[in-house]
């Protein structure tokens, strides 16, 4: 069985990173990690660390039929939580456990995300509607 360690961040849908960046780096004086593209995923993400595991990731479309956009489409043009990470001791492990207990999966194998972590979505529908993503930081 894995187990759940923290929660690693949330992850936030933007219309525009740059408006972020003048709010939480300008007034807030928080410093992003940098920014990455992660073209498969049709998003570009900058992370704003917050205490000491946990961080904000958000998340500006790269296209216009990508994940992110549809999101905030849906969300009358405005961002807002898209979903909560957790990380685990395990992602294979965590998969794996869930495909047994019958949890629908949107991955159902992990893959890599932004900074290279292992990551793998549980299907919002098993979750109260909520988006969640395991994750293991490497």
């Amino acid at each position: 069985m894995f187990k759940v360690l923290s929660v690693d961040h949330i992850g936030i849908a933007v219309p525009d990173l740059d408006d972020v960046k003048d709010f939480f780096q300008g007034k807030l004086g928080i410093a992003s990690t940098g920014e990455e593209t992660v073209a498969d995923q049709k998003v570009t993400t900058a992370f704003y660390p917050v205490g000491n595991e946990t961080e904000l990731e958000f998340l500006e479309s790269t296209a216009p039929d990508g994940p992110i956009a549809k999101y905030i489409d849906k969300n009358g043009g405005r961002g807002g939580i898209q979903h909560v990470a957790l990380c685990v001791d395990s992602v294979d492990n965590a998969v794996k456990d869930l495909l047994d207990q019958g949890v629908r999966m949107i991955d159902e194998k992990p893959r890599r995300g932004a900074g290279g972590n292992m990551i793998a979505f549980v299907h919002p529908k098993e979750t109260a509607g909520i988006l969640v993503e395991l994750c293991t930081r490497e």
